[in-house]
Formats: C-alpha cells, structure tokens, sequence
C-alpha cells in the first residue's frame, strides 16, 4: 500500500509472520514483501566479470532478471499472480481472460491495441481460473487451459503488455516520487537538521551505508576524512544494485516452515520444513526450490559465491509510514513495519544496530535462544542461517548509541511525501502502535528456534553444491 511505500501493509502482519497470505489465506509466502518505489530503475541481470558479482534485476534473489522483455520490473509484476502462495492463479493466460472481462479493458486496448483480447478462451476458464495454483486436480501443469498455439502466443503477448504497463505505473512520479526532504535537501530546499546531516555524514562514513546504498556520494572511511565534493547526481536511487549476505538469523516466525502439509487443494508449500534454507540468489542461479527458472546456464557455475545473497534494496522510503503513525520506532505512536528479506528486524534502530553489532555480540545459537543475561538484537545475535559469503563491510562498526540514532534520523529524510504529497498515503485505517523500545521492538513476541534439520538435499544439494556445505 502507498501509505508504507508499496511494502507491507498490515501491522500484525509485519510483528509476526512477516511473509503475507495469498488469496488462498492458509498460504503465504516465505519473504517480507520488497518495495515496489525505485524498482524500475534496476538494470537487467548481469554478472559482471571484474568484479566477481552479479547486479540487476528484480525480486530479493533477482530472479526477475529482464531477460526476455528488457525491464525486470515488468518482469517482476509478472511473479504474483501465478505465485501458488501469492494471487495463486493457475496459468497466465488467467490475467488475460480477467483483463478481457475488466471494466478498464478499454484504456487497455487505448494503448495496446483493440485487437489485444482476440483470444478464443474455451468455457471452463471462468473455473479453471477460479481453482488456485498448485492444485492436485492441474497435475502440475502451469498451461491449464487449453488453448490453440496462436491464442497461447496472444495471451503471452497481453500479459507481457499487462506487465509493461505495471512497471510504467511503478515508474510514474506517483510511486517513484523523488519527493523526500533528501531530495529537497540536494535541490538546496531544505536544511538538514543537526541530527540528520550527523546521520548522512555518518551514512557516508563511519557508518559504511554508502559503500552498497550509493547515494551520489564518495564513500570516506578514514579518520579525519571528509567529503568536500558536489552530489554526483540529483537524484540517487540509495542502491548498487548488487546482493550480499548480510548474516541474517533465520527468522523461526516465518510462516514458510509451517506449510508443510497438503492443504484443501492437495498443494504443499514446502515439504522440507525447517530443513528450508533461503539461498537467495544462490538458489535462483540453480533454477532451485521456490524460485524461478536461470534463464542463462552459464552463470549456475557461480551459485555458491551467491549463496545466502539477497538484493540491495533501496534504501528510499524505507521509513515511510502513514501520516497518523509518523514513525517505524517504539515508543511511538509507530507503524510496526518489517525489515529484510526474512522480516527478523523490527526497527530501523535495529537494523542499524545489527549492521554496527553483528560480529561484536555474536552468539553459536538460533533465534530464541540467547544465553542467560543477554538480550537478543541488544548484545547477542543468533547465527546466521546462511554461513556462507557474509559481507564483511559490516559487522563491528562500532557506532555508538547516539550515532545509530542519528543514522536513523538520515533514513527517515528518504521517505517521500515532504516536497508534495505522496498520493494515497492517507488510506490507512488502522491503529497506530505504542510502548516499549526500538532496541527490543517486538522481542516480546519471539520464539524458540526448534531444533533444526540438516539443510533438505533437493535445496543444499544441488549442483554445484555451496562450498563450504550448509548445515
């Protein structure tokens, strides 16, 4: 929803689960939903030889990579609606047979065409559509309804328009505003407070953001350094790009590993439970489990330097919250939000906090189960899920308590919405939350970690294995 930057929208959701229910509501996915603002401007999936990493695309593993339409925003758009734990439709063709019969299919054909629907869908679509994916009665197939080759090719063709048009939407000044106090700030409209030019300085420096959320800005490390150039742009998307393994704890509230049971329509979201691990680009790259076909076999030789790699997300708007709720921070009145692509982190105090603190307060234990006389996300954080390829650039950055405060007064000058208004920001009817801290923000709710599995072998397994293996 708007009022949260396109990211999840349900308080209750983001303290708890973290992955949202799809339109069958007793599945849900097994990420934090990632922000739709800034999304189009990613460039195509590219492995980039000098440096040894991949940058582009969309999704948190990247999967939408814009190989086929060149944009992996539209590419991106095109995921829910057959996500069997997301809009859950059972072929693709579906989006065109409900455009067909939409009230705005004329602005649809305005731009695509009046010829776009010529598709001759057979009478059984209505149900065919209606039954979700995944389900036992489709045998596995993804092309349930039965078309002519010609009428397939027609509704691929719309459904890549339909995705085309998303991503020009998510592209407009009405997603991706460039309407931050940030913003005004590099058009010499707004001053910085002395907490907030603290916290960039600190963003830029110490801090080490900018090294991965580029902001226009070299990046000064050394003691005594400054920074004395111009914005090298007027407009910083606050991302490389790239992904990295940040060392996130495995986040035992994620409703993923819970879905291991064939539900009413004989599917099984995950039959590996908590022997799941998210590989994130690492799986992708293997064209593994629960995510998307490589659609160029020569990059599946590089799966184990990605393993556990998530995207760069941009680091616009990720403080937005709905007007009556002007905070993602206890004690509030705050919007309880999720951070990262598991949802562990439940404040921006945290977040900054976990960059600053990771390897300093380092514990051999899962989440839940911090030793006697510490405090999880304070002084111990549990093991990260993935072992492998953690970014080093963070960790021990030794921020002190006021430093990460005013780094999170930075974060909040990047939420659109100061320079005009944000549109529909207004829309949220709920209530706003109160009490407690940022440190601990909903530690109150944590659980213990069961005992763990091996990693399942149809994920950890697969060719070429991650070095060194993932336990």
């Amino acid at each position: 929803m708007p009022y949260v930057g396109f990211g999840g929208p349900i308080p209750s959701v983001n303290l708890t689960i973290s992955a949202f229910p799809g339109s069958v509501h007793t599945r849900a996915g097994k990420r934090t939903p990632q922000r739709h603002p800034y999304s189009p401007f990613f460039p195509v999936l590219q492995y980039n030889q000098a440096q040894g990493q991949f940058f582009g695309g969309n999704f948190f593993d990247s999967r939408a990579t814009g190989y086929l339409l060149r944009i992996p925003d539209a590419e991106q758009a095109q995921g829910p609606p057959v996500d069997t734990q997301e809009m859950g439709l059972p072929d693709t063709a579906c989006i065109a047979f409900r455009l067909s019969q939409a009230v705005y299919r004329p602005l649809f054909e305005e731009v695509w065409g009046k010829g776009s629907f010529e598709i001759n869908f057979p009478r059984e679509t209505e149900q065919i559509c209606a039954t979700p994916g995944g389900a036992a009665v489709f045998g596995g197939s993804t092309t349930s309804i039965p078309l002519s080759a010609a009428d397939r090719t027609r509704a691929n063709t719309v459904y890549d328009r339909w995705a085309q048009s998303i991503d020009a939407y998510e592209q407009s000044a009405q997603v991706s505003a460039f309407s931050s106090k940030f913003d005004a700030f590099l058009a010499g409209k707004y001053k910085l407070t002395p907490e907030e030019m603290a916290g960039f300085k600190l963003f830029d420096g110490k801090g080490n953001c900018n090294s991965c959320h580029l902001d226009g800005r070299g990046t000064t490390l050394k003691l005594n350094q400054t920074d004395t150039s111009s914005a090298a742009m007027v407009n910083p998307l606050f991302t490389c790009f790239g992904s990295a393994n940040e060392g996130l704890p495995l986040n035992p509230r994620d409703s993923f590993y819970y879905e291991t049971t064939p539900d009413a329509y004989g599917f099984t979201a995950n039959p590996y439970g908590f022997g799941y691990r998210d590989l994130g680009l690492g799986t992708f790259l293997r064209s593994g489990f629960g995510s998307g076909p490589n659609p160029n076999m020569n990059w599946k030789q590089y799966a184990p330097a990605a393993d556990g790699q998530m995207q760069v997300s941009s680091a616009r708007d990720v403080a937005m919250t709905p007007p009556q709720c002007p905070t993602t921070e206890a004690p509030g009145p705050y919007f309880q939000k999720a951070f990262f692509h598991n949802g562990y982190i439940k404040s921006l105090k945290q977040l900054v906090h976990f960059y600053n603190t990771r390897d300093k307060y380092a514990y051999p234990v899962t989440s839940g189960h911090c030793p006697k006389g510490t405090t999880e996300k304070v002084d111990c954080w549990p093991t990260p899920e993935v072992r492998n390829n953690i970014d080093m650039t963070s960790g021990n950055l030794g921020l002190t308590d006021k430093e990460e405060d005013e780094m999170v007064a930075f974060l909040q000058t990047l939420s659109d919405g100061f320079t005009r208004p944000y549109r529909n920001n207004d829309t949220y009817t709920g209530a706003c939350m109160r009490g407690g801290s940022a440190a601990t923000q909903g530690n109150e709710l944590l659980i213990p970690t069961p005992p763990l599995p091996p990693c399942a072998s149809a994920i950890c397994g697969v060719t070429p294995v991650p070095k060194p293996p993932i336990p």
